[in-house]
């Protein structure tokens, strides 16, 4: 594997593999480009070595073929501005005589962005043939969306073995993701403490058993606290609550108890006697909600606690809010935990945030720049935690 930093492009065709699935208003703005502006650099080198870049990415789900809703074309003047006025050109499909023609005219310092790779049923279905066609439209093949590593698609993984191992490589995205996800999971310095959050356990089974073997504290919050609480005898009211799983809570448990692992439950709770922006609000130990009544955020007591492990901590990753963050009532405990998570970090401690409500919610409260990194990719990375071979890596590292 070639690496994308020293590598020199100058004279060749760069075919990246980008994620540019960003959500578009009803006009067809975009109304969130991190995603874009996180490929600038990559993109950025290659062209300042001399290089010409080719852009393939699949956006939304199209059911039924090209239709101009789900069209990358969209996307060309907001890209422009990002490279600063570069030439950029668009091809109406990502394959075919049109696509080949202009990659073959692309010079040096132009941009050219393909259509919409899920147009074609073989992308999703990793059609080696189609991955082929794909190929001949670059000298080399650079990976740079990780949030679309943990699919075995016809761009992202079954493409690489057309290009020799000097020609296809990760890009800046793809590198600082695999990188900082292999030093929480394989080179955390302790105590190592992961925060996870949000509504399900079942949705975090796997990343918990996994984290069991590494971390020395883990913080649950959210909806999935509940689950805890109510395995163990709790009164819960009207929380969240998988009652399918309490079994599965009281392993997790037992098995952290018998690593050592010491699973931080929020004492308290900030409780509400309706799902609204306009709930009445009180508090209650979160063993104790009265009938009728539902915990949305973690309480006072529970803040303080977790604030202290995570201080304390050299190794954090945070995936999934403690509360519902987006209605203000119901925010302070997942603002405190960005809080704490910051003031680690400048004590010298590594933090990650992954998974779409952590990302929403450092960039809500504006500790994007306080933290050591934030991931891109929400399944990507909760699969790459759960221990999962991703097929976009593994592509490349073979």
């Amino acid at each position: 594997m070639s690496r994308f930093t020293e590598h020199n492009f100058n004279g060749q065709k760069a075919l990246i593999r980008v994620d540019f699935n960003v959500p578009l208003d009803a006009d067809f703005h975009i109304t969130d480009d991190t995603r874009m502006r996180a490929t600038i650099p990559t993109i950025s080198k290659v062209l300042a070595d001399g290089g010409a870049v080719i852009l393939m990415s699949h956006l939304g789900r199209p059911k039924d073929g090209p239709t101009d809703k789900y069209s990358l074309r969209h996307l060309v003047n907001h890209l422009i501005k990002l490279l600063n006025g570069a030439t950029v050109k668009f091809a109406d499909d990502c394959i075919g005589a049109e696509a080949y023609a202009k990659s073959a005219a692309l010079q040096p310092g132009e941009v050219l962005l393909l259509e919409n790779l899920r147009f074609y049923k073989e992308e999703e279905k990793g059609d080696p043939a189609f991955a082929e066609k794909l190929s001949k439209l670059g000298d080399v093949y650079i990976n740079d969306a990780f949030g679309t590593a943990h699919r075995a698609h016809a761009s992202t993984a079954v493409i690489a073995q057309f290009f020799p191992g000097d020609k296809k490589m990760f890009g800046l995205v793809m590198e600082g993701e695999v990188l900082s996800a292999e030093k929480v999971m394989h080179k955390s310095e302790k105590p190592f403490t992961a925060i996870i959050g949000g509504a399900k356990v079942s949705d975090k089974i796997l990343i918990i058993e996994n984290l069991l073997e590494r971390a020395t504290d883990i913080i649950i919050g959210g909806g999935m606290a509940y689950t805890f609480m109510k395995a163990q005898g709790g009164h819960i009211g009207s929380s969240l609550c998988e009652m399918d799983r309490l079994d599965t809570a009281l392993e997790l448990l037992k098995k952290a108890e018998a690593k050592g692992v010491c699973i931080h439950l929020p004492s308290d709770s900030v409780i509400a006697d309706k799902f609204a922006a306009d709930a009445n609000v009180s508090t209650a130990p979160s063993n104790e909600i009265p009938d009728g009544w539902m915990g949305l955020d973690i309480g006072a007591n529970a803040c303080e606690q977790f604030a202290n492990c995570i201080k304390r901590s050299k190794t954090i990753l945070w995936n999934g809010p403690m509360g519902v963050f987006e209605m203000e009532k119901f925010q302070h405990g997942t603002k405190m935990v960005a809080t704490a998570i910051a003031e680690a970090t400048q004590s010298g401690a590594f933090s990650l945030v992954g998974g779409g409500d952590s990302v929403a919610a450092v960039n809500q409260f504006g500790f994007t720049d306080k933290v050591s990194y934030v991931s891109t990719g929400g399944g990507a990375l909760l699969e790459y935690f759960e221990g999962k071979v991703l097929p976009g890596i593994a592509a490349i590292n073979e």
